[in-house]
């Protein structure tokens, strides 16, 4: 019985998962036919405040992928748009504890990340990613952007998109 109390109290206290898709689009080179599938799983974990103030942080990982594309105008450079990026990242998700406020729900998280694959967008192995997005109680939608912040060349990123299911 003990056992299944300390269980339940475990799981009850788990992250919170949410399973992402969208369209990612490479940066500064926007065209309507030239997005890609992105695929993420996230997992945000229990909230903290900062000191006695109103916000609140959680530990964030996130794991992804991004589908290569053809994009005939990068087909000649060192690194082209074709690869398939696996991605994973780790940081913190910060959000403003308002309890009856609109944007409550509000939130962005800045992540670390490591990849595999080289492309126009992202062309060392580490970036970050930064997120802006609306967390519900079963659903959450997104606009997430990675990049390396000029520490290689090119740095043109991969600005997405995102819709998603929480559990």
């Amino acid at each position: 019985m003990l056992f299944d109390l300390v269980t339940l109290q475990a799981f009850a206290a788990g992250p919170r998962i949410s399973v992402e898709g969208g369209e990612s689009f490479v940066g500064g080179y926007f065209a309507f036919n030239q997005g890609t599938p992105a695929v993420f799983g996230e997992a945000v974990f229990d909230e903290h405040a900062i000191s006695s103030s109103a916000f609140m942080w959680a530990p964030d990982v996130t794991a992804g992928w991004i589908d290569g594309r053809d994009i005939a105008y990068f087909q000649h450079d060192r690194y082209t748009t074709r690869d398939h990026i696996w991605m994973l990242a780790g940081g913190v998700r910060l959000r403003y504890n308002a309890p009856d406020a609109w944007y409550r729900r509000l939130f962005f998280s800045f992540q670390p990340t490591l990849h595999t694959g080289r492309t126009q967008a992202l062309s060392s192995s580490y970036e970050f990613t930064s997120t802006l997005g609306w967390q519900g109680e079963h659903w959450m939608v997104a606009i997430r952007h990675s990049s390396n912040a000029f520490l290689h060349l090119p740095n043109r990123g991969e600005n997405m998109l995102l819709m998603g299911i929480t559990f």
